[in-house]
């Protein structure tokens, strides 16, 4: 509530305990009787309900007359704020849900979270810190009052349902992670994206090989078992605890310094199809190519510096964030002559 608000709801009370209490003293002064009779007067005075009886004398009339115009005017002061507050709400909601969908429209080569329980959150938390675009999908209330809580675009409905993933912009996005908490509502959601966008990356959660079976032959590119990953990482602690300490580090965009990244070679790049060697990827950028991803999926790690990049190669580097960004520049697509 406002503060100008929160102010006349307060005079309002005061004037209507003010009035009360003026009330019950003049219709007990008045009248007699007890003081319940007299506030008994009084409240049904002022709340216009009626009266049991005519009030005796004129002083009694008189203050009966005041205390039902009084009573009229503190509540319908009471009912116009009431409106006032109510319409202003729900005009702000209408204008927030307005903005946040012209938002979400102009969204381009973003992530789709659906699903926003502790596997989706922890992916958003990432992409907020690498500043990648993302918009929330749930069905959830508890989902979606936490996405606004943390200012994260977010619609309100299924991944698996066609009309809620064009809202989201799957035409224009980059990948979509199906992380619900049903590895069925996952299928479905996989199934969905796949049969809009053949290029689309999708990441799946699953709980199980057999679900993890499933997802894949829906379509999803990565599929993630967050159990097992745990355990393996538990291990990976306990036997490695320094490698799995430097992956940690430059694996998240949460790191302070190196991150990893990868970069494709495009078509259109002027320095598609020359040598690391050549390219003096260290010397020039400082980023390190770690390993090369080719066409055909196959992995070249730690490639020789006379190895060519070729176009539809995929770079794993690692490097800080200027490095990577000198890399990036380095294998940027040539402008287009006007």
């Amino acid at each position: 509530m406002l503060r100008s608000e929160r102010r006349r709801a307060e005079l309002a009370a005061a004037a209507i305990v003010a009035v009360f209490a003026g009330g019950t003293v003049g219709f007990h002064s008045i009248l007699g009787g007890s003081w319940l009779d007299a506030f008994y007067r009084t409240v049904i005075s002022m709340s216009l309900t009626g009266l049991d009886s005519n009030p005796r004398g004129d002083g009694a009339k008189y203050l009966t007359i005041f205390l039902v115009l009084a009573g009229v005017t503190i509540f319908g002061y009471l009912a116009t704020q009431i409106v006032t507050s109510i319409a202003r709400e729900v005009t702000g909601d209408a204008r927030r849900e307005k903005r946040r969908r012209r938002m979400i429209e102009q969204l381009e080569n973003h992530f789709i979270i659906c699903g926003y329980g502790r596997v989706g959150r922890r992916a958003a938390e990432e992409f907020q810190v690498s500043g990648q675009p993302f918009v929330v999908l749930d069905t959830s209330a508890e989902a979606i009052v936490g996405a606004r809580e943390r200012g994260i675009l977010f619609l309100e409905g299924s991944g698996s349902e066609d009309v809620f993933l064009d809202r989201a912009g799957i035409d224009r996005a980059r990948g979509l992670l199906a992380s619900a908490d049903s590895d069925a509502e996952n299928l479905y959601i996989t199934l969905s994206a796949r049969s809009r966008r053949a290029d689309l990356m999708i990441v799946a959660r699953a709980s199980n090989r057999e679900a993890e079976r499933k997802l894949a032959l829906a379509g999803a590119n990565r599929i993630v078992q967050p159990y097992s990953t745990a355990g393996t990482e538990m291990a990976k602690l306990a036997l490695k605890p320094q490698v799995a300490a430097f992956i940690e580090l430059v694996s998240t965009h949460a790191g302070p310094d190196l991150r990893f990244e990868e970069i494709e070679v495009q078509p259109d790049c002027a320095n598609a199809g020359r040598t690391i060697r050549d390219l003096r990827i260290r010397a020039t950028t400082g980023a390190v190519v770690i390993a090369l991803r080719k066409p055909d999926g196959t992995f070249d790690v730690t490639p020789s510096p006379d190895v060519s990049i070729d176009v539809g190669d995929v770079m794993i580097v690692i490097g800080k964030e200027p490095e990577l960004k000198a890399l990036e520049d380095l294998f940027a697509p040539e402008p287009v002559a006007s």
